[in-house]
């Protein structure tokens, strides 16, 4: 299995790939604002996959689906952070850190 600065590594690879693509097609990449907003996109999909689990929504092959929009989301989240010149893992380990020290008895 992939450690997490293996994954950081191939999630920016593909947000090159989508970069040279957004460049043929719209003359230049996506601005961090639009990788944001492409996110938004994501979770709303998300939310409605989510929905379909709990049988709320019908929608085919939905846990496949959740699935894959969970990865969707996670890569968008570490293309910010990457973006953004976040240490995502070290700002991750740093949180549940104080959210587990703030829930123990």
């Amino acid at each position: 299995m992939a450690d997490f600065k293996d994954l950081d590594e191939r999630a920016w690879a593909i947000r090159r790939l989508y970069a040279e693509m957004e460049t043929q097609r719209y003359g230049r990449p996506w601005t961090a604002e639009e990788v944001a907003l492409g996110f938004m996109g994501d979770v709303g999909d998300l939310a409605k996959l989510v929905q379909a689990a709990e049988g709320v929504r019908a929608i085919p092959d939905a846990k496949a689906k959740l699935a894959h929009e969970l990865a969707d989301c996670l890569w968008s989240v570490m293309t910010l952070a990457r973006l953004y010149e976040v240490d995502l893992e070290a700002s991750f380990l740093s949180t549940m850190n104080a959210l587990e020290a703030r829930l123990k008895p």
